[in-house]
């Protein structure tokens, strides 16, 4: 194998061919260099016992970015409102109020029960894909699944849901290590109409409240019922950060694991030969090429990784992506195994910020990877496949396919 060269490594502008593969990146980095020091003064955090010693400690690293994000969108701007009120980058108490409600939306019980709905959208797509000559995973599936999923928890009405996925994609992009101005414009430009659009569709809520056991967006207007309540703004920004993160990372996990089984025949084989490895197939597929590629945290005061000693408020970069190959965890990181175990991969995140989606995206990827074999095992994937291009997530922007 050739070494791969980090000297000098920087996220925000990394050497050629990291976004197309950066895994072998990660795997010089893990070796040489675990926690590395960014020349913006960030630091680079990879192995998966630091990543899950940080994830659990809300005492010394903070999810806050308040800080951060100033430069980075600009005070007024709408990408900074959004980014610094939506549950993934705050703290209790706030995290705390937003995550209760949440929870006790997406119990297993209510999950179980979007399960007939689920496979009766995926088998709709089915349908559709099999009329075209050249569909694309992407655009035709992987896509069109989370955002059915996700409009049907906040109850938005089908005709509506058209720009939910350009205006995911271009709030999420803004999260990239680095930004040219038209994507910043973009992202901003997405947030307001976001926020313009979610203000009329809470105020019909309002109006005619839903079943706050099935509706999310009644039981985030509503609250708990304890005096837990949110705000106008924190309801807006957060009902964007559920269809948000509930769209591009599942996105990334579905069109992943079809990519993968594609790419390593064997895998496909043992998986058609035993059904019951689906669950593991597509937990290595969160492993092996994780949906979110990085974290963040803040540290609230001295601290010391792998021997470098980091000051209160620099800004860390958790890499998922490393961590989840790391050898001191898992035994031939390098290879796609979807019997693997056991698989204590970090895709979710960890501690108090764990995925509070976790449960309906494995049953999202679940159905979808199953089912999709089930109608379609001698798939092929054709030439033009189009890597997302992104740092933080990982994933496909098309996978043109022969059914």
């Amino acid at each position: 194998m050739t070494r791969i060269d980090i000297t000098g490594f920087d996220l925000s502008d990394p050497p050629a061919g990291f976004r197309e593969d950066p895994f072998p990146f990660y795997d010089a980095i893990l070796a040489e260099h675990p926690v590395m020091p960014q020349p913006d003064g960030s630091v680079l955090i990879a192995r998966h016992a630091d990543l899950d010693a940080i994830y659990r400690d809300t005492t010394r690293y903070s999810s806050d970015k308040t800080v951060v994000f100033e430069p980075k969108f600009g005070k007024a701007s709408p990408l900074y409102e959004h980014h610094t009120t939506s549950l993934v980058f705050n703290d209790p108490p706030l995290h705390t109020r937003v995550r209760k409600i949440m929870t006790s939306a997406l119990t297993p019980r209510a999950i179980a029960r979007m399960e007939p709905g689920l496979i009766g959208a995926v088998d709709a797509l089915l349908d559709q894909m099999q009329g075209k000559q050249e569909p694309d995973l992407i655009e035709d599936y992987a896509a069109a699944i989370p955002i059915q999923i996700i409009g049907n928890l906040l109850d938005i009405p089908l005709e509506e849901r058209g720009p939910l996925r350009d205006w995911s994609l271009a709030i999420l992009g803004a999260l990239e290590p680095a930004l040219t101005e038209e994507e910043l414009a973009q992202g901003n430009r997405a947030v307001e109409e976001f926020v313009d659009y979610l203000r009329a569709l809470v105020a019909r809520r309002r109006a005619q409240p839903g079943d706050p056991e099935t509706d999310v967006l009644t039981r985030l207007i509503q609250g708990t019922g304890a005096g837990e309540h949110l705000s106008e703004r924190e309801l807006l920004q957060n009902c964007i950060f559920i269809l948000n993160a509930g769209h591009e990372t599942t996105t990334n996990l579905i069109g992943n694991t079809l990519a993968l089984l594609h790419d390593h025949p064997d895998q496909m084989a043992r998986l058609q030969g035993e059904p019951a490895l689906i669950s593991g197939t597509v937990e290595e597929s969160l492993r092996f090429m994780s949906p979110n590629q990085f974290g963040n945290r803040e540290t609230t005061q001295d601290v010391t990784i792998g021997g470098y000693e980091i000051a209160r408020g620099t800004n860390l970069h958790l890499c998922i992506g490393a961590a989840n190959r790391d050898p001191d965890v898992f035994d031939a990181p390098g290879a796609f195994d979807i019997a693997r175990k056991p698989n204590r991969h970090l895709a979710f995140a960890g501690g108090p910020h764990v995925c509070v989606g976790l449960t309906l995206a494995r049953m999202e990827g679940r159905i979808a990877v199953h089912r999709f074999l089930a109608r379609f095992p001698n798939y092929r994937l054709n030439d033009g496949r189009i890597s997302g291009g992104r740092i933080r997530f990982r994933g496909y922007a098309a996978l043109p396919v022969r059914l």
